[in-house]
C-alpha cells in the first residue's frame, strides 16, 4: 500500500494497537472471561460480567456504524462468510470452556498474565498454540473437517441476527445492530448493581473499541491495499500458533493481524503491570497444577478451532457482528467453564 509498509505489516500494526488496548484492559481493568464467570458463580459479583456486556455493546455499535457507513463489508468478514454450524458452536464452546477452567485462563488471559511475568501462562500459551494447529492443519484436521464442516454461505442472507431481522422487517442491518447495542448498554447502565463500577465499565468499553479497530482497520486495508488481507478482528487461538510459527520462520514468512494482536496483548499487559507495580516473575511449584494447566490448554486449543473462535473471538469479535453462533458459543463456554470449576472445587481424581 505504501512504500514504507506492506499491507500485511499494516494489518499487524492495527492488530498491535487493538491488542495493546485489550492487554491494558486485562491488567488495569481486570477484564477476564474466567474471572467474570468465577465472580458471578462464587463471588456474588457481576461487575466483570457487566464489563463483557459493555464491551459487546460498544463493539456492536461501532461495527454496525462502520457497516452503515460502508466502511465494513459484513459479507467479507471471516465469521459471516461461512454458514453457521450449531453443533460446532455448542461442542466447541463446551470443550473450550472446560479447558479454560482447567488451565485457569483462556488464551487471551494467559497472554495477559504472561505480560505480568507469570511463567505458568507461558506454558499455557505454547501448548494452546500447538494444540490449535493440530486441529487446523495437523493430525486432527481431517477429523475436524469431517465432523464439523465449514461451508460458504448459501444465499444472500448472512448468518447474522441483524441481517436475518432485516430480511423480515425491511430495516437496515446497521440500524438493527446499533439498536441492539444501544439497548444492551442502556440495560446495563440502568442495572443498579453495577453503576458503582465505573472504572470497570470504562475498561469494558476500551475492549469493545479494540474489536472495532480490528474490524474497521483490516477492512480498510483489504479495500485499499493490493494484498488479499482477511477482514478480521481479535481472537486468541490460531493467532497464538501463527505467532509461534512466525518466530521460527520470520525470514520466509510475513506478519499478519493475529501476530500483531498477540504481541499487542503482551505489550499492553506489560505496561499495565508496570503501571500498577504488579509485575513479578512467577513459576509453578505444584506438578499437579501444571498438569491440569497443560491438559486445559490442549483442550482449549481444540475447542477454539471447532467453535471457530475463543472467548474473545466468539464472545466479542463475532458477537459484535451479531453472528448467529456467537451467543450460542459464548453460553456454551460459560457452561463448560462452570462444569470445569465445579470439578476443580469438588475434586476430579482423573487429573489429580
Amino acid at each position: 500500500m505504501f512504500d514504507w509498509v506492506s499491507d500485511t505489516n499494516l494489518a499487524a500494526l492495527i492488530g498491535l494497537i487493538g491488542g495493546v488496548l485489550l492487554g491494558l484492559s486485562a491488567r488495569l481493568g481486570r477484564f477476564c472471561t474466567l474471572g467474570a464467570i468465577e465472580d458471578a458463580l462464587y463471588g456474588a459479583s457481576r461487575d466483570r460480567l457487566a464489563m463483557w456486556g459493555v464491551a459487546i455493546g460498544v463493539a456492536m455499535i461501532g461495527c454496525f456504524s462502520l457497516v452503515g457507513a460502508g466502511l465494513l463489508p459484513a459479507e467479507e468478514t471471516v465469521y459471516l462468510s461461512l454458514s453457521w454450524n450449531p453443533l460446532a458452536s455448542i461442542i466447541g464452546g463446551l470443550i473450550f470452556g472446560y479447558g479454560m477452567a482447567l488451565s485457569g485462563n483462556c488464551g487471551f488471559g494467559a497472554l495477559a498474565r504472561l505480560g505480568g511475568g507469570d511463567l505458568r501462562s507461558f506454558v499455557i500459551v505454547l501448548v494452546m498454540g500447538l494444540s490449535a494447529y493440530t486441529a487446523i492443519s495437523g493430525p486432527f484436521a481431517r477429523l475436524r473437517v469431517w465432523a464439523f464442516p465449514e461451508t460458504p454461505i448459501d444465499g444472500d442472507t448472512l448468518p447474522s441476527i441483524a441481517h436475518g431481522v432485516s430480511g423480515l422487517s425491511g430495516l437496515s442491518p446497521a440500524l438493527i445492530g446499533i439498536a441492539v447495542g444501544v439497548f444492551l448498554l442502556s440495560a446495563l447502565l440502568i442495572w443498579s448493581d453495577i453503576r458503582i463500577a465505573r472504572a470497570k465499565l470504562f475498561w469494558g468499553a476500551v475492549a469493545g473499541l479494540a474489536v472495532v479497530i480490528g474490524w474497521g482497520g483490516t477492512a480498510w486495508v483489504a479495500t485499499n491495499g493490493f494484498s488479499a488481507i482477511p477482514v478480521e478482528s481479535h481472537t486468541y487461538s490460531a493467532p497464538i500458533g501463527d505467532t509461534l510459527i512466525y518466530l521460527m520462520t520470520s525470514s520466509g514468512n510475513e506478519l499478519n493481524f493475529g501476530v500483531g494482536s498477540v504481541a499487542g496483548v503482551l505489550l499492553g499487559a506489560l505496561l499495565g503491570s508496570v503501571r500498577l507495580g504488579h509485575f513479578r516473575w512467577e513459576a509453578c511449584e505444584d506438578p499437579r497444577e501444571l498438569k491440569r494447566q497443560i491438559l486445559g490448554a490442549v483442550i482449549m486449543g481444540w475447542g477454539a478451532v471447532i467453535a471457530f473462535g475463543c472467548s474473545i473471538g466468539q464472545g466479542l469479535s463475532a458477537f459484535a457482528l451479531l453472528y448467529y453462533g456467537a451467543p450460542v458459543t459464548f453460553l456454551a463456554i460459560i457452561a463448560g467453564a462452570a462444569l470445569g470449576l465445579r470439578h476443580l472445587i469438588s475434586g476430579f481424581s482423573v487429573i489429580e
